[in-house]
């Protein structure tokens, strides 16, 4: 007979691998990605490190993860709800207090997406997920300028980094 996780396994599975991506984000933020081993990991999560593998097949895999399901909850945070093609003074206002409260509510989060944005071991699906946050961003910044919204003598790449 074939084995099938019930529903309790797979929340349990689930939950498990949320509390080391939490796990991984603090200790990144307080040591780096260099001082990040698997073995500080375990400890932190109270698990051994064999589980670990189970969910990660290294440490890259598991820092891409982190980065993944932070920028996803950043991205949630920052565009849930708003119309970017349509750039106003309340919608810069709107984007910056969610930005603002995410740094605050979640800092360990957004310490860790300063420290990782350009490391070279972000794999492409990392990657994409940073475009998918970028790309809407820019694009509302060249609409901005287009409307005279926002002067155009800055580059749109440029007034997202600043916007950071």
């Amino acid at each position: 007979m074939a084995y099938r996780e019930t529903a309790n396994v797979k929340a349990r599975k689930a939950a498990q691998r949320d509390h080391l991506l939490v796990c991984a984000e603090q200790l990144v933020r307080e040591g780096g990605f260099a001082n990040l081993t698997m073995q500080t990991l375990a400890a932190k999560a109270g698990v051994g490190v064999g589980p670990l593998y189970r969910y990660f097949d290294s440490k890259e895999a598991l820092i891409n993860a982190v980065f993944r399901d932070s920028k996803r909850r950043l991205k949630e945070r920052l565009l849930s709800d708003l119309d970017l093609l349509h750039p106003s003074r309340s919608l810069f206002d709107t984007l910056w207090a969610r930005l603002t409260a995410f740094a605050r509510e979640e800092p360990d989060a957004f310490h860790f997406l300063e420290m990782q944005d350009h490391h070279s071991y972000l794999d492409p699906e990392s990657r994409h997920q940073e475009q998918a946050l970028l790309i809407p961003l820019g694009m509302m910044v060249v609409i901005g300028q287009r409307t005279g919204l926002l002067n155009d003598i800055m580059k749109p790449d440029l007034a997202i980094a600043l916007f950071w």
